[in-house]
């Protein structure tokens, strides 16, 4: 457990905040289009080899186990700080290498310093969403929708900085996330903490929701205009940074809510700060009856013991007191209550989750790592446009899915009469996943043909899928698996996109690649000029793709319907009903 923290002594908003500057530096992972190139050219590597690079991208990005694990045992602070340390020593490297300030470093030690540089990634992003969930219970699927979607945009925010005030040097990209990243973590981590949790509806809260929500599709559509003004007009310095301060400034958007609530507080009851098992330290009296003692009074028995004392009673005093009938066996849980984690891996609706967003997301990153390389395949001379409509598709996808997901699972107060009969009906989450994967199977088929003026179209769509697929994930494994031990869930879920990095992305494109590109320069011998043209660079990859996500259809279905349950007990009568403990 983390030592105390001085919780409630403000509202969670002031988290979330900062929370989303946190999750804008946490998507370094997502710039590897933006300096691939340079590793390739400067240090004379091929497509697979870079493909390689990927996955150590992806596998640093992903690999948040041990970030799962010590954000239950230590302050959200201490997660900040080492994932702040694990981008100076990465990426500072990487820019040692790419500026050749140090020449000669093996293939392996960029390998090693890439996955430390993106894992830092996985500790700012637990850190906060962790925090943030607990902060906020009762709005899952909106918090990880948020925090999620900033995520995705990072990589139209890190374009933007790249084109506009970088000048598209992947030198002085690697300088800035070097020292950026770090310096972010040490700003805002005072900030990002457990604080009174928001445990009952309230009209304003939604308010603040929708603002938050608004002004971050606002700052998507600014950054995707400014973006496109950068590659084409050129525009000066001043412009250019004019129109990065604007950026910042929308950046700070939800600051206003914090400012709001200070300058025109409303008094509302307190209820006593969330701890790191996801529940109140302290109880009000309308909750009571959702816990029951572990120990209960015996006849046999002069002193009760209380549920804190339950842990230091010995295990021969434990039997005798069963014998006695003085203790009540635990269960296990059932879904929708809290899990630890090793009770978790053996449900098969776990493995069902990891399996639909492993082949979702897996053949999503594909595409991604190698998005450089398939604009130049189409024709495309200037790819960070792709990147940049990648990015804020992901964003919208992220942010949909979440908001989207979260109103479905309140099916019932659906406003139009006419669908009465339909308001009980509860609309599990993962139907989302269904459905965005479907369209990732047109969207593959669509890459594949090769057709002339669908590159962008298809990218847009990925992008959004994408983004789904990751925004409804997240607050589907909180209420199957509960929020007492989701640290450590959420990260093993996400070891789906590495695993898929490195079975899709280097292991089938990266090769199919090189095969064709190979072909194409027969009996040229110079690196630098191994580079492939044409449809038939990825054709059998989005092939290979689209049949992946049909079985992640499949699956997806599957788990649909045997979730259907819990999302019908967890949200009867269109809130959030906290489930009974299972530790009685």
């Amino acid at each position: 457990m983390p030592p105390a923290v001085k919780a409630g002594s403000r509202p969670p908003w002031v988290g979330l905040a900062a929370a989303v500057w946190v999750q804008v530096a946490a998507g370094s992972a997502y710039n590897f289009p933006l300096y691939s190139h340079s590793l390739k050219s400067v240090l004379g590597y091929n497509q697979q080899q870079l493909t390689m690079l990927g996955v150590a991208n992806d596998v640093g990005e992903n690999f948040g186990m041990i970030p799962g694990v010590v954000c239950n045992r230590f302050p959200p602070w201490l997660v900040l700080l080492i994932g702040g340390a694990c981008s100076f020593l990465g990426f500072g490297v990487l820019w040692l290498a790419v500026s050749q300030t140090v020449s000669g470093l093996p293939y392996w030690v960029l390998w090693i310093a890439l996955s430390i540089a993106t894992n830092s990634s996985a500790w700012l992003g637990t850190g906060v969403l962790v925090t943030n969930m607990r902060n906020f219970p009762l709005s899952r699927g909106t918090v990880a929708g948020i925090l999620k979607g900033y995520v995705g945009l990072s990589a139209a925010v890190y374009t933007e900085i790249y084109i506009g005030v970088l000048r598209d040097s992947s030198t002085k990209l690697l300088l800035f996330l070097t020292l950026g990243i770090p310096g972010i973590c040490l700003a805002m981590m005072y900030f990002v903490r457990p604080c009174t949790p928001s445990l009952e509806d309230d009209s304003s809260e939604h308010g603040h929701f929708s603002f938050i929500q608004l002004s971050s599709i606002l700052l998507g559509l600014y950054i995707c205009a400014s973006t496109v003004l950068d590659d084409v007009a050129s525009p000066s310095d001043a412009v250019t940074y004019s129109l990065f301060a604007v950026m910042v400034l929308l950046l700070l958007a939800p600051l206003a809510i914090p400012l709001k609530m200070t300058l025109y507080p409303n008094k509302r009851k307190k209820i006593g700060p969330i701890g790191p098992s996801g529940s109140s330290d302290r109880l009000n009296e309308e909750n009571l009856d959702q816990s029951e003692p572990l120990l209960a009074k015996s006849s046999s028995t002069t002193n009760a013991v209380s549920i804190q004392e339950a842990d230091d009673v010995s295990d021969v005093d434990m039997l005798l007191a069963e014998g006695e009938g003085a203790v009540k066996k635990k269960r296990r849980p059932k879904r929708g209550e809290d899990f630890e984690f090793r009770e978790a891996v053996i449900k098969a609706d776990f493995w069902l989750l990891f399996l639909v967003y492993f082949l979702g997301v897996g053949s999503g990153v594909t595409v991604l790592n190698n998005l450089a390389q398939i604009g130049i395949a189409a024709g495309v001379d200037d790819t960070t446009i792709l990147l940049c409509l990648f990015s804020f598709c992901n964003f919208v996808g992220r942010l949909a899915g979440g908001a989207v997901s979260e109103y479905f699972v309140r099916w019932n107060h659906f406003p139009f009469h006419f669908m009465a009969h339909l308001r009980s009906k509860m609309f599990p989450r993962s139907i989302w996943m269904t459905c965005t994967q479907v369209i990732m199977i047109i969207t593959y088929l669509l890459f594949a043909s090769g057709l002339n003026g669908t590159l962008y179209a298809s990218t847009a769509l990925l992008g959004f899928c994408y983004g789904v697929q990751f925004s409804v994930m997240v607050p589907t494994a909180s209420e199957l698996f509960g929020l007492k031990h989701f640290g450590l869930v959420y990260n093993f879920m996400l070891l789906g996109n590495p695993l898929g990095a490195l079975l899709f992305s280097a292991g089938l494109a990266g090769y199919l690649y090189d095969v064709e590109a190979a072909k194409q320069n027969r009996g040229f011998h110079d690196a630098l000029t191994n580079s492939c043209l044409g449809p038939n660079c990825f054709r059998i990859t989005f092939l290979v793709l689209a049949g992946v996500c049909s079985l992640g259809t499949l699956l997806s279905i599957i788990l649909t319907v045997r979730i259907k349950p819990v999302y019908q007990m967890l949200y009867a009568g269109g809130s959030f009903r906290q489930p009974r403990s299972s530790n009685h």
